[in-house]
């Protein structure tokens, strides 16, 4: 078979490296193949998918034909660097005519005795998903019809790898956010609960979470919390800020302070990420909530024989926003017998065609005080009804019961 490939049997060749998909295989096991299969059409010898880790602007090593010494010591190429490097920053095809260590940054290629490369960027859209590249221990001329070739493998398995990390995303998410939230709501005396968590139906998981964990002196802490952005890491960054907070509510009575120090710890830590905050600590009486909001929406409270209200709470700046140190607040709600106290995120009264004031208005006049558990129902139904939620959705209904006599 001719080295040059032309256009009349690039489709020919394409279905050779491809061949039939396989429904029993994995991603991995379907790229190895798949670069075997490379080597042969292209009669080179080595031939390698790199993945883009945008975390840490690298390209990873992830399935390699004839030098897979490079996945099992998981080489790692800096974007911007060496030959693969400089595919994925140019997100063009580079090729090379000779191999050594002022070419090419990993030793695996020049150690292999490669003396020509040919390498593609892998594109989904306009996303950069990593670097296919193949190399030949002889001198190889490649030409046009090689780098047309090898941008149509490149663009097939960039989608394939796409599609493999999106679920891999959503599996992730639901389990990180499984394991997070409460997996049942606890048994406190004097307090009853209701809960509901549903992923937005556009922007799938995020990182909304809500929380409720005993304290010193019989002391229930309260919050509800909504990470900007969607997807695994919104929900990795909410799990550390939830971890964080729990620690903070054990070492400060205060949640103004509570919340002080979780901003602190997100402006150090945990750089462009946001997030809006309800933290509220509910009183051995059960008769009061003490609570601070870092830029989250207010909850509704419902006593017995009156329509809910909007609770006044002055919000404070979101957590990872702040410039300088701002005076947090708290204020102290009162929590009659029998009334709901009900906290949200905004993807229950948020929409695009109305300002959220209105959403949260109907909210109000949609809560009655009663069993937290109906009261969470009757909310999801006024203001998701049949239609499905643009955004994340938690929702959290406590309600102050009488503790009987003798308990």
């Amino acid at each position: 078979m001719s080295r040059s490939l032309d256009a009349q049997n690039r489709l020919q060749q394409l279905e050779a490296i491809l061949g039939a998909p396989a429904a029993h295989l994995g991603l991995a096991e379907l790229l190895a193949e798949t670069l075997h299969r490379l080597r042969e059409v292209m009669e080179v010898d080595t031939a390698t998918v790199l993945r883009y880790q945008h975390s840490g602007r690298q390209l990873v090593a992830f399935a390699a034909a004839g030098i897979e010494e490079e996945v099992h010591q998981g080489v790692r190429v800096p974007v911007g660097s060496g030959f693969a490097g400089r595919v994925a920053l140019e997100r063009a095809p580079v090729i090379l005519d000779h191999v050594d260590d002022s070419t090419v940054v990993n030793s695996l290629l020049w150690e292999r005795g490669l003396h020509s490369m040919l390498g593609v960027p892998m594109l989904a859209g306009s996303e950069l998903v990593g670097v296919l590249h193949i190399g030949s221990e002889a001198l190889r001329r490649f030409g046009e019809p090689e780098v047309a070739l090898m941008q149509l493998v490149a663009d097939r398995l960039a989608a394939a790898i796409q599609l493999e990390a999106q679920e891999e995303n959503r599996t992730a998410t639901m389990a990180l956010q499984r394991s997070l939230l409460p997996s049942s709501l606890p048994d406190v005396s004097g307090l009853a609960f209701g809960a509901r968590y549903v992923p937005g139906a556009e922007t799938g998981l995020g990182g909304d979470w809500y929380d409720l964990f005993s304290l010193p002196g019989d002391r229930l802490g309260v919050v509800m919390g909504d990470v900007s952005g969607h997807g695994l890491d919104a929900a990795v960054i909410m799990g550390r800020l939830r971890s964080a907070l729990r620690a903070y509510a054990l070492d400060s009575e205060s949640p103004a302070e509570v919340l002080a120090k979780l901003d602190r710890k997100a402006n150090h830590f945990e750089h462009g990420a946001m997030a809006t905050v309800a933290y509220g600590v509910i009183g051995p009486d059960r008769e009061t909530l003490t609570l601070s909001l870092a830029g989250h929406l207010p909850p509704v409270l419902a006593v017995p024989g009156e329509a809910g209200r909007l609770v006044d709470v002055p919000p404070d700046p979101p957590i990872g926003l702040t410039i300088g140190v701002p005076e947090r607040r708290t204020t102290v709600v009162s929590l009659p017998e029998d009334a709901v106290l009900v906290l949200y995120t905004d993807g229950l009264v948020e929409r695009r065609d109305r300002p959220v004031d209105v959403g949260m208005t109907q909210l109000a006049a949609a809560v009655r005080a009663g069993d937290p558990e109906r009261v969470c129902a009757q909310a999801m139904a006024a203001m998701i009804g049949n239609r499905a939620a643009q955004d994340d959705v938690a929702v959290l209904a406590i309600q102050h019961r009488a503790v009987p006599a003798g308990s």
